[in-house]
């Protein structure tokens, strides 16, 4: 028999506040412990006292003061530090999200708030059937935007309806998921799903959100400046702790969005959920001018909108008898052996000995030479991989004013068809950052083959590759699809008689500022068959983050792209500096005062503190981009996550 003076040295009395259902205020329990006791000890405890008759195989301990879960069961309560005055919470893991998809639909979900954002965020993907889940992430609005969504929020909204779902298979079940190239199952015949049903079957995760007409959309736009950009992208959550840990509670509303604009492996037959989410959020982006684009885009992807739309709603049956049945296996086969012999078009060796090249009158400027005459006309001669221009084309013999090389350079079309300008940016990595040079093409023809050319330099390729000739041909053919003319052989459209409102396709800005006829006819005149290829483009914009960089004396932005750092001046919006992530050697982040420190080679090096979001946020971004660099298809289901949370991992 102990003493009382020893039984009360070695126990203590432990308060643990129990959740046993949904929605319950929880009772709470004292139980006396020891130190040595052991975390399952614990619980094992708790579950006899509770004489409870139900499942507790989903509850774990969370101790609110230390905002941390009691996961590892095998440690005891010293080794956690657990002590008589620690508040204990007996909850479950799983509980219900509301969650807000791209497409701006909102699902309750139960997910797990005790594993790292990482996870729980495939978890919601993988019920969703997206591949890819690393691509997404979730994102918290600031608290001055909720309070205004809920002032704003009229009787009737339309995102107000909240769909349930079962982790098990729930409304969006399609059956099988598809990780990587796993056929999805249809639920009610049991057989592989085509890709028609998967696109246009009544699945609300599929499906797009109907046009606003202008005055519910003038609601929702709020105009934002490059701040409030950079607030928003505060919120991103951090991928390596939980939800809990970060005072995530219980039905609270979250943004599942893609966070990282590198998408790999899109596939139209297994990624119709991951396709359309993506689509969503640029059309709501571009939209609600979340993001910056130009006019031409705007109008550009208002077009694609209308067709989308028009597809959406046809009436003809959708079926897939126009799609052929093949056998994967042998379509393997018969593209490996197809490789093996030497036959495959899109790698055919070039001819080393007859390179073609491009000769003709183009003008160039450079933004940093302040000039009165931006533009200037000179011969240039495209080779290999590089540019030369010269003075005149007959000084082409002598030395060429200067030599762009282009591999590994980014192009950028810089083009307006309706007022004839045709020109390329090129971005080529240099020590300092990347080199600006602008190209201006005087006609379609000629453009469409400066750009071919160069699109290839930039991936080391040649103009011997046979993919040249393809290549131009799909740049005209983007060209006409951009020209508000109509194709050849066909008449102008009756304006009149078309029965969409072209402004429910702009954002309100701009459907102020355009005739309708100008859009519609715009609209009209895309291609049905090319408008999915061209989505992605411009859901890849940049992330502003407020920073102040190390002897600078005023805020700046600092955008981040799937491959590049780019100084923004916060004034004017206008680039400063850009740094390619190819090009960096080690980055470090002082915890402590909250700056981050990146180093280039040959010596280059920058350091910036983080004035608008911590600086895990910028060091995630990057760690992340460089982690979706790493991917590759011979990988198949295997994702490396212990690399991600190297590369994007905190102080801990």
């Amino acid at each position: 028999m102990a003493t009382a003076a020893e039984y009360g040295h070695n126990s203590w009395e432990l308060s643990v506040q129990v959740d046993q259902r949904e929605g319950d205020e929880g009772m709470k329990f004292k139980l006396r412990v020891k130190g040595d006791l052991h975390v399952g000890g614990l619980m094992l405890k708790l579950v006899e006292k509770i004489k409870a008759p139900q499942d507790w195989s989903d509850h774990a301990i969370w101790w609110e003061k230390r905002s941390c879960w009691l996961l590892k069961t095998h440690w005891t309560l010293d080794k956690y530090g657990v002590q008589a005055d620690a508040d204990l919470r007996y909850t479950p893991q799983h509980k219900p999200l509301c969650i807000q998809l791209p497409n701006m639909k909102t699902i309750r979900l139960p997910v797990s708030f005790s594993c790292v954002v990482f996870k729980a965020v495939a978890e919601i993907c993988k019920a969703l059937n997206i591949r890819r889940s690393e691509e997404l992430s979730l994102l918290k609005l600031p608290d001055d935007q909720k309070k205004k969504k809920k002032k704003d929020k009229g009787p009737e909204s339309v995102f107000d309806e909240i769909l349930n779902m079962d982790m098990a298979g729930g409304i969006y079940s399609l059956g099988l998921y598809s990780k990587t190239m796993t056929p999805t199952y249809d639920p009610d015949s049991g057989s592989p799903a085509s890709s028609t049903s998967l696109w246009f079957g009544e699945n609300p995760v599929t499906a797009c959100q109907p046009n606003l007409p202008q005055e519910e959309l003038a609601k929702l736009f709020k105009p934002l400046t490059m701040e409030d950009k950079a607030a928003i992208n505060a919120g991103w959550l951090d991928s390596s702790r939980s939800l809990m840990e970060q005072g995530i509670q219980e039905n609270d509303r979250l943004l599942l969005r893609f966070k990282y604009h590198c998408f790999f492996d899109l596939n139209p037959k297994y990624d119709a959920v991951r396709i359309t989410q993506l689509y969503e959020q640029a059309r709501w982006a571009i939209l609600l001018e979340e993001i910056d684009c130009t006019e031409e885009e705007m109008l550009m992807f208002a077009s694609l909108q209308y067709h989308i739309c028009k597809l959406t709603l046809s009436t003809e049956p959708l079926t897939n008898s126009n799609e052929p049945e093949i056998d994967e296996v042998e379509a393997a086969l018969s593209n490996l052996e197809s490789t093996l012999e030497g036959r495959n078009a899109d790698k055919i060796l070039e001819d080393i000995t007859d390179i073609p090249k491009l000769e003709d009158t183009l003008k160039l400027f450079r933004p940093k030479r302040l000039t009165l005459k931006p533009y200037k006309e000179y011969w240039f001669v495209f080779r290999d991989t590089t540019i030369s221009y010269y003075k005149n084309k007959e000084s082409a013999n002598k030395e060429p004013i200067e030599q762009l090389h282009l591999r590994g350079c980014e192009v950028i079309p810089d083009v307006n068809v309706t007022e004839k300008k045709f020109g390329l940016k090129l971005l080529m990595p240099a020590a300092d950052g990347m080199n600006e040079v602008y190209i201006r093409c005087d006609n379609e023809t000629q453009y469409a083959k400066w750009k071919a050319a160069c699109i290839l330099a930039s991936k080391g390729k040649t103009m011997a590759y046979s993919s040249y000739r393809t290549e131009v041909k799909n740049i005209q053919s983007f060209l006409q699809m951009k020209s508000l003319a109509p194709p050849p052989g066909q008449a102008a459209p009756d304006v009149e008689s078309m029965e969409m409102k072209a402004e429910c396709f702009v954002s309100p800005r701009y459907a102020r500022k355009y005739k309708t006829k100008q859009v519609k006819i715009q609209s009209r005149h895309t291609q049905k068959g090319q408008d999915m290829s061209l989505t992605m483009k411009y859901d890849s914009n940049l992330f502003t983050l407020s920073h102040r960089f190390r002897g600078s004396k005023k805020d700046e932005l600092l955008g981040i792209s799937y491959n590049r750092l780019i100084r923004i001046d916060m004034s004017t919006g206008l680039l400063v500096t850009t740094w390619r992530f190819s090009n960096i050697k080690q980055w470090n982040v002082n915890w402590e005062i909250k700056q981050v420190t990146i180093e280039f080679d040959q010596s280059v090096s920058i350091a910036f503190s983080c004035q608008s979001c911590d600086c895990k946020v910028v060091h995630e971004y990057i760690g992340g981009y460089i982690f979706l660099s790493t991917r590759s298809k011979d990988q198949n289901e295997t994702l490396d996550e212990e690399l991600f949370h190297k590369l994007t991992g905190g102080q801990d």
